[in-house]
């Protein structure tokens, strides 16, 4: 194996892709799109809840509740109505995302100490949203009443009672941009290796180059080498890029070795890589093989729990996330970045990611072998 040869076939590669605008897009624009997108826009956290009021109790307890809710920075009173229907209609239009209804006999209730009711109607459009503002205005309502009781009932009442503490560990702030932006990560780096490595080739026949390149003393080997090292260099230096992105601008705490994230990088390539080749291999057209390439990104993004959990997914479907490379990368990379793991506890995923990534590049390198003949 001659590496002046590859390395000319590296340069020559470089010169292509950064020639082309839109492989100069893909390769600026797209990393740091996805980030701002994933990091800013995909969010769970909820910050606004917007509320309408039904009072028909009009006392000073459901006085308490509207001011209960209103001094809470999360809820704003939108709307006060005096009709259910208009809470119907705002639901429906998407201008409220809860309703606070109020019954006339909520004051009478309570100086009888009976319980009295409080309906919240919330848009169940989004289960997992509806959900968490359903549980923050329950949290409002139980620490109003609460203040109500000790009103009721000034003397000291002691009974046992459980004392629940939480604490989150990693991630104490529950921040969706520590859960997705280490995600990107991984993504950036399966997205430009897919997509770049699958026309590689493809390019080349299009342009009436590959037969050059077949008469020129480079062996299939070198071919291949010189074909995959520039999507390696590029790969890890949007690896780099995005990491101090993450760190630096997101905030992002980086709590394990930059080592360990670098060696997952690499073995992950070995998957995305061998993939792209395969999909070269398979397409006769540019066109071809992005149709392709996107066609196994959406499903490795679905079943690598990057936004969905994996236990929650069907159990045959889980057993198909034991072939998606991009599942382990995404341990590994949150492993590193919020818990500080080590090798000792990720040497399953490294293990898993090895394998797959031998077997798929082995292949896609004995396909391209073969079509060279």
């Amino acid at each position: 194996m001659s590496w002046l040869r590859i390395r000319e076939l590296v340069r020559k590669e470089f010169i292509l892709l950064f020639r082309d605008p839109r492989s100069r897009r893909v390769l600026v624009v797209a990393p740091i799109v996805m980030l701002l997108l994933f990091g800013y826009v995909v969010n769970y956290d909820i910050r606004h809840i917007r509320v309408a009021l039904l009072d028909q109790s009009h006392t000073r307890e459901s006085r308490m509740i509207a001011d209960a809710l209103s001094a809470n920075k999360i809820f704003t009173i939108t709307h006060v109505t005096e009709d259910q229907r208009d809470i119907d209609t705002l639901l429906l239009k998407g201008k409220i995302d809860l309703g606070v209804k109020i019954g006339p006999d909520l004051s009478r209730h309570i100086r009888k100490g009976e319980t009295a009711e409080i309906q919240i109607i919330a848009d169940g459009s989004m289960s997992n949203m509806a959900s968490i503002r359903i549980a923050y205005t329950v949290m409002v309502i139980d620490k109003l009443n609460r203040e109500l009781i000790r009103e009721l009932h000034p003397q000291h009442i002691d009974y046992g009672k459980i004392d629940g503490r939480i604490r989150t560990w990693y991630n104490p702030n529950l921040d969706s941009q520590h859960f997705f932006v280490p995600g990107i990560v991984a993504f950036v780096v399966m997205l430009i290796t897919l997509l770049l490595t699958s026309i590689a080739v493809i390019r080349e026949k299009e342009a009436g180059t590959i037969e050059q390149l077949l008469v020129t003393p480079l062996k299939p080997a070198e071919l291949i080498v010189g074909k995959t090292i520039p999507y390696i260099i590029i790969a890890l230096a949007q690896m780099i890029i995005v990491t101090i992105i993450a760190v630096f601008w997101f905030q992002i705490p980086l709590a394990g070795s930059i080592l360990l994230l670098f060696f997952a990088t690499c073995l992950f390539l070995l998957s995305t890589l061998g993939l792209g080749l395969f999909i070269s291999t398979v397409s006769k057209t540019q066109q071809q093989a992005m149709m392709t390439t996107f066609f196994f990104i959406l499903p490795f993004f679905m079943l690598s729990g990057f936004v969905f959990p994996i236990v929650n997914m069907p159990v045959v479907v889980q057993w198909l996330t034991y072939l998606n490379p991009l599942r382990y990368m995404l341990v590994i990379i949150r492993g590193i970045f919020l818990k500080g793991v080590g090798f000792d506890v990720l040497w399953h995923q490294y293990a898993a990611m090895a394998i797959l990534g031998l077997v798929v590049f082995t292949g896609a390198v004995s396909r391209f072998r073969k079509r060279l003949d």
